[in-house]
């Protein structure tokens, strides 16, 4: 009992310095059922549901197939990164180039622009890189072999002293 009016009294404290700490807190207390996705559509009228939940239109909205990863209804969007959607579009928010509803991805981690994307057409054919790469690469091992016989080192003669057989510069007491 003391613990729980210890707990009031901390909150009354926190609430009287600043009553948004303890609203957030309430508010967002953790996981909030919208988050969840529903079950997978099977007739018509969910697909039809799903779409207009996800603000698509019926002819947009393809959910995941039913795998069991667990993505239910949520909607299966193409894999386009956000570096190739357009910058000088006003957006609701431009550090992340959305708008307030768009639907999110489900791999928007993986898309997001701090991460790789191919948004912009390769120079050159992949056939090229790949014929580049394997011409530089034979070319290095082409010269390992061709001078593995010949091998490097550092041409250092034996040290020279003015008299054979006599110690120079050594700590021994005599």
């Amino acid at each position: 009992m003391a613990a729980l009016i210890k707990g009031i009294k901390l909150a009354a404290q926190i609430s009287n310095r600043n009553p948004a700490i303890l609203y957030t807190s309430v508010r967002h207390h953790g996981w909030n059922k919208d988050y969840k996705p529903g079950k997978f559509p099977e007739s018509d009228k969910d697909r039809e549901a799903a779409a207009k939940k996800y603000g698509l239109t019926t002819a947009e909205y393809q959910p995941y197939p039913d795998d069991g990863l667990g993505y239910g209804d949520y909607p299966k969007l193409p894999d386009v990164p956000v570096e190739a959607r357009d910058p000088y579009y006003p957006y609701d928010f431009p550090e992340l180039k959305r708008n307030l509803h768009d639907t999110l991805h489900a791999e928007t981690d993986f898309w997001s622009e701090d991460r790789f994307g191919s948004a912009e057409p390769l120079r050159y054919e992949m056939k090229t890189y790949w014929l580049a790469f394997l011409g530089v690469m034979t070319g290095c091992f082409a010269v390992y072999y061709w001078l593995e016989n010949y091998k490097m080192f550092r041409p250092v003669l034996a040290k020279q002293y003015p008299h054979e057989g006599k110690s120079h510069y050594t700590f021994d007491k005599k």
